[in-house]
């Protein structure tokens, strides 16, 4: 079985109460090895996010690290809300590296009326000042993130057209076309309600390496993994049956939102992948393995 190893079993980022911004939770982090460091790009919220503490509002924060358990971050945040789509702030954010250029996708919750959320997209150069390219699906959606290269001359983009996942290819990072279903729940069991994207693809030997996360009908969120074929993304090849990480720990079954671990992206530090996760909804922990040590069916 392929199972996550926490590398620690307490968190590596918590709220900082002395920061406004990211009193309440951090959460649902990208993450990239990138120059000999780990870096974070991380959800963070004011108030508890969810709905029953009032209306939260997310930002975007940066942490950085030499060894990925203790972090050194900054006290003010990399992304605020700067237009309506965005008012209720900027959610879930994953981050590529593409020829020199880092892209981020990320959820911008207007909040205004049911289904106010689209997949946003935005470019850095150094993790830390991003320029928005805008809206790149206009319809309800999100868990978005892009393949790290181009395959057959074209940017591939996960996405979720509830509660399933799909494919966005395009030419220019744009306009987004032949949208095709790949993954969907499965009923009765760990992933029956809904499954998303968790951090970018990993490129492995035998294809794409996936890591999605998964809700059953109790709200519990666990990981799961998938393998795509290397030149048709569209194919799967393997399915891990059962999930790759759970909530196990005290910081993982109760938070804000219990019973959830929750990722966003990963680190590739040679053969090794560090996956940073949320913890129900109010801290990040940290989980490896080695991508050339994965058995397939």
């Amino acid at each position: 079985m392929f199972k996550l190893q926490r590398v620690t079993d307490k968190p590596v980022l918590k709220p900082k109460q002395e920061n406004e911004w990211e009193r309440a939770a951090v959460f649902n982090a990208a993450a990239i090895f990138h120059r000999g460091l780990f870096h974070l790009i991380y959800r963070a919220t004011n108030i508890p996010p969810h709905k029953d503490y009032g209306d939260y509002v997310s930002t975007i924060g940066y942490a950085v690290s030499t060894d990925g358990i203790n972090f050194y971050r900054l006290d003010k945040p990399v992304m605020v809300a700067e237009n309506e789509q965005e008012r209720r702030g900027i959610e879930d954010p994953r981050i590529v590296e593409i020829d020199g250029t880092f892209y981020m996708t990320y959820t911008g919750f207007g909040g205004r009326y049911e289904g106010d959320f689209r997949i946003m997209l935005a470019k850095s150069k150094n993790l830390i000042k991003w320029e928005r390219i805008g809206i790149a699906l206009d319809e309800p959606n999100k868990d978005a993130a892009l393949f790290p290269e181009k395959i057959n001359g074209r940017y591939v983009m996960f996405h979720r057209r509830y509660p399933n996942m799909w494919l966005a290819f395009s030419d220019d990072m744009i306009n987004w076309t032949d949208h095709v279903e790949i993954m969907s729940v499965r009923e009765n069991s760990w992933e029956s309600s809904r499954i998303g994207i968790a951090g970018p693809p990993i490129k492995v030997k035998f294809g794409w390496l996936v890591i999605y996360h998964a809700a059953d009908h109790k709200n519990v969120y666990r990981l799961g993994a998938v393998l795509l074929d290397a030149k048709d993304p569209t194919k799967i090849l393997s399915r891990f049956s059962e999930p790759i990480l759970e909530p196990e720990l005290s910081w993982e079954v109760d938070g804000y939102i219990p019973n959830v671990v929750f990722s966003c992206g990963h680190a590739e530090v040679g053969d090794e992948v560090w996956v940073y996760y949320g913890g129900a909804d109010t801290v990040i922990g940290v989980a490896k393995f080695n991508k050339e040590k994965i058995k397939f069916d």
